[in-house]
């Protein structure tokens, strides 16, 4: 029997047979969190579910990584921001004043989206909480007592070994408030002498948390403090001589706790450029959920190994997606005959994690993504005519195929409605131009060959007096038409896309023209008014 990769992860982590199973993910707040940070939460809330499937007590936890310093400035914040740049998250003001802080405004959004993909019990941590509560202080000892032998592990991993005064920890500047210009190099039990590039010298007390440890200690120190036993992190991490072959062995070594099952994965890049926060290219979970449901995001994220490139684009290539998620779904449910036996199972498989609740009994309505971003136009958003256009072109699931758009149940009439605003956002929002249309009401002013009305003409008459079952029937006949008058296809169809939206490009023009009133069709290709 095929297993998800969620599966086989969750079954080798559930053979340690722990009272409870904490899977750890975490993100830093440098601004919008996107959909290529955020495959940690998601990937970890996967393995919990699938190992309270096997009957384990297993809880996701994700940590804000809110004390590192501001390194850029995150689009769309102004250039005076770069008056913060080197200071902790945590302690910088929110650009709009409607939070308490930066980390609050950038954050907000993604918490309140995971409520949408089932993550409702996540564990949230703060990492700026923890150092001022006092869960660092313990850990911190630990490091700088030990900072000889971690330096040690390190240096196996630099080119340029570090200085024997180096100590894994950097107070945050009393002058400046930077903390990634301090240099740690005395301590005496408590109070931590330092240097900061603005020229200030002081000494601070570890344990008031007014300080952080170094990204690979804290990484371990973390892993210890909340108990986690696995935990999904971007594939830089994953590197030979990375974050996670130095924190594991000074997790074992100095903090006496086995690192965390590791399940590295690959960036998610948008329209082939990798995701950036300071140059705004980038795309959310919250953006997402106003195009698609949420078990598309799943479906994109679980469809493919972790390891595996994944690139999402909001235009034609999220028509794409849609596109396979509804095909795959079909398959799970019989509704469409998979290519063989072995993609049946995958497929199926790979539906039944993408979903947020169990595995519905019976298929949900379905309409396909693509064909209502042409239906929607033509019957400019009016919910029952689109419903008659689905009908009329066999867009409909079969037990939908015969039931009037008033007979629609409470649920089938709400996944239609949302799907229509998922449709009507990404219209407004990601189509090209050239997917835009609109349908004419009076004979646009065109310029056509001879050629080309009397395959116009030809086509109303058959339009007038023959009857099709199909797209793809009428579609042949338009063939046949074009090549007894041996014209070219493309000069057929501009002549079809003028008369009606006034363009020389539209859609599949065999459904859209079926998907218009017969009669309004008929007279517009004999040029009448």
């Amino acid at each position: 029997m095929t297993k998800h990769w969620t599966e086989r992860i969750a079954e080798e982590l559930y053979q340690e047979d722990k009272d409870e199973y904490t899977v750890g993910s975490g993100t830093s707040i440098s601004g919008s969190i996107h959909i290529g940070n955020s495959c940690d939460v998601f990937i970890a809330n996967a393995v919990s579910k699938e190992l309270r499937k096997l009957g384990a007590k297993a809880k996701t936890l994700w940590i804000a990584d809110d004390y590192d310093p501001l390194r850029k400035v995150p689009f769309p914040l102004p250039e005076s921001y770069e008056k913060y740049l080197g200071q902790p998250y945590y302690e910088i003001p929110c650009p709009e004043g409607c939070c308490d802080n930066f980390v609050e405004h950038f954050q907000k959004p993604f918490t309140e989206a995971l409520g949408e993909f089932d993550i409702e019990d996540l564990i949230i941590e703060s990492g700026a909480k923890m150092y001022k509560g006092g869960e660092y202080t313990e850990a911190t000892k630990i490091a700088l007592e030990n900072a000889d032998r971690i330096r040690e592990i390190f240096n196996q991993y630099r080119e340029h070994p570090l200085k024997e005064t180096w100590l894994p920890y950097n107070p945050i500047c009393e002058e400046c408030g930077r903390v990634n210009t301090t240099e740690a190099y005395d301590y005496d039990g408590t109070m931590v002498k330092y240097k900061c590039e603005c020229g200030h010298e002081g000494e601070e007390d570890y344990t008031t948390g007014k300080g952080k440890l170094t990204w690979r200690v804290e990484w371990a120190a973390r892993w210890k403090i909340l108990g986690i036993v696995c935990e999904p992190f971007g594939k830089d991490h994953a590197a030979s001589g990375g974050s996670y072959d130095v924190s594991k062995i000074i997790s074992e070594e100095i903090f006496d706790y086995p690192a965390p099952f590791p399940v590295p994965y690959e960036w998610i890049t948008l329209d082939g450029d990798a995701m950036s926060k300071s140059k705004g290219v980038f795309f959310s979970p919250e953006a997402w959920l106003k195009i698609g449901k949420p078990e598309t995001l799943n479906y994109f994220i679980f469809r493919n190994k972790p390891l595996k490139p994944k690139d999402f684009s909001p235009k034609m290539g999220f028509l794409d997606l849609m596109d396979q998620y509804d095909r795959t779904e079909r398959i799970a449910y019989d509704e469409e005959e998979a290519s063989n036996p072995k993609e049946k199972e995958k497929l199926t498989k790979i539906y039944e994690v993408s979903q947020i609740k169990e595995k519905s009994p019976v298929m949900p309505f379905q309409a396909s993504y693509r064909f209502l971003t042409v239906a929607y136009q033509i019957a400019n958003g009016d919910a029952e005519k689109i419903y008659e256009i689905l009908k009329k072109n066999h867009q409909l699931q079969s037990r939908l195929e015969d039931v009037e758009f008033s007979k629609l149940n409470d649920i089938d009439r709400a996944d239609y409605l949302q799907r229509l605003e998922y449709v009507n956002n990404w219209l407004e929002t990601y189509a090209p131009k050239f997917v835009k249309f609109q349908v004419m009401k009076k004979m646009p002013r065109i310029e056509i060959t001879d050629e080309q009305k009397e395959f116009l003409s030809q086509l109303a008459d058959v339009l007038e007096n023959e009857t099709f079952n199909s797209d793809v029937e009428f579609h042949d006949r338009m063939y046949e038409i074009l090549e007894a008058l041996g014209m070219k296809p493309q000069k057929a169809f501009q002549a079809i896309y003028k008369t009606i939206i006034g363009k020389k490009q539209g859609p599949r023009a065999a459904s859209f023209v079926l998907s218009l009133d017969k009669d309004f069709v008929v007279k517009r290709f004999r040029l009448e008014e």
